[in-house]
């Protein structure tokens, strides 16, 4: 009897003991400090980066967590509204002035007026491209760091020419040098464009950081003009197609770095028809005013 009621304190003891070595080893990941009547309780770390924090007590209890979870919470999409662009235009021509002029679509109205190299000079300070966004969004594809980046908008290019060249429909679309000296000549174009871009954001947790978008863009023709002002004729604005291509494809890209965002845009097919024989690609340069 005495050997059974020794065992059973032994074991008692041993009870006890690990209890209380189980208890300690508990305690010693808690952290528990006192700032006036906030008890601030820092828990187990999952991981380095990955921790819990309890503020107040019973009801009055926050918990913050802080870690490598942050993406968790974000949805994946993102919309912004109302992007605008404001940039440079401009085009690389690849015209044969001679091939164009016999075709029937380039002409000159006199002796004074020849076409050349030059009919299609562009002020290159005053040829703008303006864009309108009404929205783009972003699809999260990986840890919100690769998306995919789309919208939809209109896109507006102002081709200031240097020379007296004019756009006329009748009795079909063509271009003429023309005699007389304008003190304002463009040609206005608008698209309506789906761009559809690869996103990659370095830093998805801040709105200022670095990302880089690239993809293509794909543009309907919706309205264009000839508007010109000279002493001779005052203000003259010619609408029509003047045979332009209807269809603008076009690479893309977007830098963003901090504050400052940068688009540019290149077309893959002329501005005007093939019939035309203009071979004329547009591109532009500019800022991006948007939130990411």
């Amino acid at each position: 009897m005495k050997h059974l009621h020794a065992l059973a304190a032994m074991l008692l003891a041993s009870t006890l003991t690990f209890a209380q070595a189980d208890t300690t080893k508990k305690e010693a990941t808690v952290d528990t400090i006192k700032v006036g009547n906030f008890v601030i309780i820092k828990k187990d770390k999952t991981s380095a980066q990955d921790s819990a924090y309890n503020f107040g007590k019973g009801k009055s209890r926050i918990t913050i967590n802080i870690g490598s979870n942050s993406n968790k919470n974000k949805s994946n999409i993102s919309t912004n509204w109302w992007i605008f662009d404001l940039g440079f235009a401009n085009y690389r021509d690849q015209t044969n002035y001679p091939l164009a002029q016999a075709g029937g679509y380039l002409r000159q109205a006199g002796s004074s007026a020849k076409v050349d190299a030059n009919t299609n000079t562009l002020n290159t300070g005053k040829s703008s491209n303006f864009n309108i966004w009404f929205f783009m969004q972003k699809l999260n594809i990986s840890q919100h760091k690769l998306n995919l980046k789309y919208g939809l908008g209109f896109e507006m290019y102002n081709f200031r020419y240097d020379r007296s060249l004019s756009y006329r429909n009748e009795p079909a679309p063509f271009a003429i040098t023309d005699t007389i000296s304008f003190t304002k000549n463009k040609l206005f174009v608008k698209y309506l464009t789906v761009p559809l871009m690869v996103n990659f954001n370095a830093t998805p947790d801040k709105k200022k950081g670095f990302s880089l978008s690239a993809g293509i863009s794909a543009g309907y023709l919706i309205a264009s003009r000839n508007k010109q002002i000279s002493a001779e004729r005052g203000k003259v604005k010619t609408k029509g197609d003047f045979n332009l291509n209807p269809w603008r494809f076009a690479a893309v890209g977007e830098i963003g770095l901090g504050p400052v965002r940068l688009f540019g845009s290149y077309s893959f097919n002329a501005l005007h028809k093939d019939v035309t024989q203009m071979e004329q690609y547009p591109y532009s340069v500019g800022v991006r005013f948007s939130n990411w």
